[in-house]
């Protein structure tokens, strides 16, 4: 039985759920997660949760995330990427100081229209399902954060180029590059995308299922579990005296009179809650105002 994180490499060709499936039969477990879908033909870090740490997946999905795009001008699809159907060609009449500066404007926030070939529901609904039926619904703009765009190289002759992209959560980047393409006034669409970060999931570190599948037969998997201690490193961690280890076990409300002496001027807004110095019982916020810590998640089961 494992509790953590596992940093997977989606490889072409796999959807999300995909991975998902073929972890539980790697590890034969069924409390696994993913933490953010990957379309099919796109591929890089895709944190998976397993065991207890299921409960951080909303969590993890929050988190920033950086791709590696590539795009190609004058050319527009029903997918905004290359597998979809071409529904408009144009002239490209642009250049290199031209496209990089469409590129970085950008940057900041702006309300992006999530596209039909996506997995958003609606009435009950996935978008991508209703576009397979030649469907096209109204969708609300939302607003989406990119940290970052940077231009790594532009082909002219062939009108494509690269990004790499820090963005906030949500955002899709097929969408990013279709945008940026209308601005342009010539139409783009995505050619490749590999997700390179998510938060602090870096792509030198994740492992392919084949990988994983070999390191569990080598019963050495458990050193590339990012443990849920450690994704919250960051946070102070603060041990409640025994006496009151059933409030925390309830997930009940307790103060700094509950706890062991300790700097609370130290204290971050969210703290790691422990019954002893190793067993973990679960994350707080601390409200400095009336010196009350309150459940944020708990992993006892």
């Amino acid at each position: 039985m494992f509790d953590g994180i596992i940093n997977v490499y989606k490889e072409k060709g796999y959807t999300s759920h995909d991975v998902v499936a073929k972890m539980r039969g790697i590890l034969k477990m069924k409390k696994i997660g993913h933490t953010g879908t990957l379309d099919p033909d796109a591929e890089g870090v895709l944190p998976v949760c397993v065991g207890k740490a299921t409960k951080l997946v909303d969590l993890i999905t929050d988190k920033d995330k950086t791709y590696l795009a590539e795009c190609k001008l004058g050319v527009t699809t029903d997918t905004q990427d290359l597998t979809g159907t071409v529904i408009k060609t144009s002239e490209v009449n642009t250049n290199l100081s031209e496209l990089a500066s469409v590129i970085n404007s950008y940057i900041g926030e702006y309300l992006q229209l999530p596209p039909m070939y996506s997995a958003i529901k609606v009435d009950g609904k996935k978008l991508y399902e209703l576009a397979r039926q030649g469907k096209e619904i109204e969708r609300e703009r939302r607003r989406v954060i990119i940290r970052d765009i940077r231009l790594l190289n532009y082909n002219e002759t062939e009108q494509e180029f690269t990004v790499l992209v820090e963005c906030g959560k949500g955002t899709y980047i097929r969408t990013l590059l279709h945008d940026i393409g209308e601005s342009l006034g010539c139409g783009a669409t995505m050619k490749s995308l590999i997700r390179t970060r998510v938060g602090a999931f870096s792509l030198e570190e994740a492992k392919k299922l084949s990988e994983i599948e070999e390191l569990v037969r080598e019963d050495k998997l458990q050193s590339h579990i990012v443990t849920i201690e450690e994704m919250f490193s960051h946070y102070s961690k603060l041990i409640v005296v025994s006496e009151y280890h059933k409030l925390i076990y309830n997930g009940n409300l307790f103060t700094t009179e509950h706890i062991l002496p300790m700097k609370l001027e130290d204290l971050t807004d969210t703290v790691r809650v422990y019954d002893s110095e190793e067993h973990f019982i679960g994350l707080y916020s601390y409200h400095r105002e009336d010196g009350l810590f309150k459940p944020k998640k708990m992993f006892l089961q």
